[in-house]
């Protein structure tokens, strides 16, 4: 009877002191040597970052963040330009296709973006809610989301959506009510469009699009000039 109250009591002792272990963080597995990013390119050709204007030479680029015209208000990319993995690519050049058949074409604000560049921004960004938290990585460093809008062929202008990009208002909510009946349409044409394609817009950001099997992709610390 004594062994079996002293097993039941070490038992109790080894659960209790099992719960108040605390549990070590999963390493983040971040590439972020150029060798070790053309390997993995050279076992899947899908995880190649292509230059998404090179694959699509009508595209429109605007990329704010190597301008001060963000909510950084500083350069933050040395270089303007836009990445993205090669199958997000090929659907925002079906995406381009379509458009242009109505007239109405891509402009590109951001594509891969490297995890340097995500620790800045939570590092510094007045609202947390607004981007993404380096303890797990963008979609933006895995090379598989991209911020993008419509504009018109003929005028180069932006057609009318709820907010101008990288808004932190309400909203900018892929399904905010408060908007106009042309802004409703047009942002649910965004969305509907990139959907068709594999290209899932965020619940909180009407320009953003994470592409459909982002979880297959690595985070990525390449900088532009090497790509």
């Amino acid at each position: 009877m004594k062994i079996t109250f002293l097993m039941f009591f070490l038992f109790i002792s080894f659960a209790a002191n099992a719960q108040i272990q605390p549990v070590a963080p999963k390493k983040l597995m971040v590439i972020d040597s150029y060798n070790q990013y053309l390997a993995s390119v050279k076992s899947n050709p899908n995880n190649q970052l292509v230059e998404i204007k090179k694959l699509i030479p009508n595209i429109k680029l605007d990329i704010r963040y190597a301008t001060k015209n963000n909510f950084m208000q500083q350069v933050m990319y040395n270089q303007a330009r836009a990445f993205a993995r090669k199958p997000v690519v090929e659907s925002l050049k079906k995406v381009q296709a379509e458009l242009n058949k109505k007239g109405l074409g891509l402009k590109i604000f951001d594509g891969y973006r490297p995890y340097t560049i995500t620790v800045a921004f939570y590092k510094k960004a007045s609202d947390k809610n607004f981007v993404a938290n380096p303890a797990k990585g963008s979609k933006h460093n895995r090379g598989c989301a991209v911020d993008l809008t419509i504009i018109n062929l003929k005028t180069g202008k932006e057609i009318l959506m709820p907010t101008p990009y990288d808004s932190f208002s309400a909203a900018a909510a892929a399904n905010y009510p408060g908007v106009s009946a042309e802004v409703k349409k047009n942002r649910d044409f965004l969305i509907a469009i990139m959907k068709k394609q594999k290209l899932n817009v965020l619940e909180n950001e009407w320009w953003h699009y994470d592409f459909q099997g982002w979880q297959n992709y690595a985070l990525m610390d390449i900088p532009f000039e090497k790509l």
